[in-house]
């Protein structure tokens, strides 16, 4: 019974470590046409890595990654209204799929 109950818990460590490791897909017209419908770009914070990457989408989407490769963006900085403001760093992963497998997005 108590293994049971270890591995219950551990699953449930494990979907909500996955939940926060990404973040919204980037559906910009540089990702769409760098893909030709194999690559899919996500938003990810700036702490997770490419291996939990991949575990996210196996287990959230059902494919097996290919590859990944992460991208880190330097923060911006921006005129609003005349003032200057900088836009934080933030990160991304760009996820590569065997032919034949998609992502509902």
């Amino acid at each position: 019974m108590t293994k049971a109950l270890a591995q219950n818990e551990i699953e449930h460590i494990m979907h909500n470590d996955i939940s926060g490791v990404l973040g919204a897909p980037r559906i910009t017209e540089k990702a769409a046409l760098a893909t030709g419908g194999l690559v899919y770009t996500f938003n990810v914070p700036l702490t997770t890595n490419k291996i939990e990457v991949k575990r996210a989408i196996k287990r959230i989407y059902n494919v097996d990654p290919i590859k990944v490769n992460m991208v880190r963006m330097r923060p911006i900085t921006k005129a609003f209204r005349g003032r200057l403001g900088k836009l934080r760093a933030s990160k991304k992963a760009m996820v590569y799929l065997k032919k034949g497998d998609t992502i509902e997005l």
